[in-house]
C-alpha cells in the first residue's frame, strides 16, 4: 500500500537557504534538503485501486500558481516539542488549493483531517528534546528573512512507511495554471 500526501515543492534556492538553519540543536533529527516540502494533504496508506482514484482526482483541481513567502519558525508540539519548521505566510490562495485537496480526499471517502493546516516546511524532528532547548534554537534563528518563490505545480507525493522525513517520491504532478 503506498503512503500518499500532497504537497508543493521548492525551488533549490530556497531549500539551500533553509537548510543553513539545520544544525546547533542536539538531538534534532535533520530533514535532508531534497525532501523539504509544504505538505497540503496527508493522504496515508491506501491500497492501490483508491491511489488511482486520488490521481484521478487531483487532475480535475484547478487552480493558479501561488506566490509563497516565508515569514519565520516555530515549532509544533509545545511543552513536548516535536518539530521545528520555517512558516509560510498563510495566503487565501494557498488556503483555497489546500481546501480543494481536503475536499477531494473526502469526496473519495477518505477521513477528514483533524489538525487545521498550518503551512510550514519541516527543517527537523525533535522526539525527546527539552522546551528551552528548541526555544533558544528558534531565538537565535527567529530572524527568517522574508523570502518569496513561486509554486508552478502541487505533487502527489509517496514515503515509505517511517518516522518521517522522507525519503519522498513526485509519483504525479499537476500544474498550477492561470
Amino acid at each position: 500500500m503506498p503512503r500518499l500526501f500532497t504537497g508543493l515543492e521548492l525551488p533549490r534556492n530556497v531549500a539551500d537557504q533553509l537548510s543553513l538553519l539545520q544544525g546547533g540543536l542536539h538531538g534534532a533529527r535533520w530533514i535532508d534538503r531534497d525532501n523539504f516540502h509544504i505538505t497540503l494533504r496527508f493522504i496515508g496508506d491506501v491500497d492501490h485501486g483508491v491511489a488511482r482514484e486520488v490521481v484521478s482526482a487531483l487532475d480535475r483541481v484547478r487552480h493558479g500558481p501561488l506566490t509563497l513567502t516565508l515569514d519565520g519558525l516555530g515549532s509544533f508540539g509545545g511543552n513536548k516539542p516535536h518539530s521545528v519548521f520555517a512558516r509560510i505566510a498563510p495566503t487565501q490562495e494557498l488556503i483555497d488549493l489546500q481546501s480543494e485537496q481536503e475536499r477531494v480526499a473526502q469526496r473519495l471517502g477518505l477521513k477528514a483531517e483533524r489538525r487545521t493546516f498550518v503551512p510550514h516546511i519541516t527543517l527537523a524532528r525533535c522526539r525527546g528534546l527539552q522546551p528551552g532547548a528548541v526555544a533558544h534554537w528558534l531565538s537565535l534563528r527567529g530572524g527568517i528573512m522574508d523570502l518569496s518563490f513561486e509554486a508552478e505545480r502541487f505533487v502527489l507525493y509517496s514515503s515509505r512507511d517511517s518516522v518521517g522525513g522522507g525519503p519522498y517520491v513526485v509519483e504525479e504532478d499537476y500544474p498550477l495554471v492561470a
